[in-house]
């Protein structure tokens, strides 16, 4: 089985967004030390889609969260990469304990997904792993969001170029394009959006990932293309400019967020 380079339990990541045009100078620089993740090798801009459905309570408490800073905060989201029934989804969540990004997921059959939304831990046959780390993420999952009371909020979606260390996952970097949001209250996990708000154009969203310490090789590349650090957290971003440029999308994010 091939590594999961998307998991890196926990890991410093640092954003920067930049042209399309410097995207594509700043790849060259990239894989002089990284290989392309496996998933991008013959696809269009060497990249595949990645969607996610995020969760949040009906006071949008996870978003203010965010938008205020606070310091030890998570999200609640499910990824999934396609619509065919034969893959897994992945129920994650992503926390910020200061610097530092922790992350836990656990992959399940679809048939699962309204189980788990529902609050009830799905049956055996309808998990893809049964270790107890997975276990364990799926049941913190369900923890916060009952806690919370959090639905479905909004389906985010993007095209990921990533790249991978064929060694080890200790370094992992992506670059995001075309995100776009909508909201979606209901619990189905599709890849079609209708008219979705387009977060970002000529805009690439540059991930760094690390474990350890911050490589040379990332201080070089950050210095020679000029790329700036920001925040770029994208269900907040995306919430918060669909709602100011659609005022009809939904009452409680207009009012919030407005």
């Amino acid at each position: 089985m091939a590594q999961d380079h998307t998991v890196m339990a926990s890991r410093f990541e640092l954003k920067y967004l930049i042209p399309n045009d410097l995207a594509l100078r700043v790849r060259d620089f990239i894989q002089q030390h990284l290989d392309l993740d496996e998933y991008g090798i013959g696809k269009p801009d060497l990249s595949y889609p990645v969607h996610s459905l995020y969760l949040d309570s009906d006071n949008w408490e996870i978003y203010w969260r965010t938008i205020n800073g606070d310091k030890n905060r998570y999200k609640l989201r499910i990824r999934y990469y396609s619509e065919n029934p034969s893959v897994p989804v992945y129920f994650e969540i992503k926390r910020r304990m200061k610097d530092v990004i922790l992350k836990e997921r656990c992959g399940v059959r679809r048939e699962a997904i309204g189980h788990i939304l529902a609050g009830h831990f799905p049956p055996p046959e309808m998990m893809v792993t049964r270790s107890a780390e997975d276990h364990q993420a799926l049941n913190e999952f369900m923890r916060l969001m009952l806690n919370m009371n959090a639905h479905p909020k909004m389906h985010v979606a993007y095209e990921r170029e990533a790249y991978v260390s064929e060694f080890n996952n200790e370094f992992r970097v992506t670059m995001d394009r075309a995100v776009r949001v909508q909201p979606r209250f209901e619990g189905v996990l599709t890849t079609r959006m209708e008219n979705p708000f387009i977060c970002t154009d000529e805009t690439v969203i540059l991930e760094l990932k690390f474990t350890g310490r911050f490589p040379n090789w990332y201080r070089d590349l950050v210095q020679r293309f000029h790329c700036f650090q920001c925040g770029a957290a994208k269900f907040v971003e995306g919430t918060m400019m669909y709602a100011g440029r659609n005022l009809n999308a939904n009452d409680v994010i207009r009012n919030m967020v407005l």
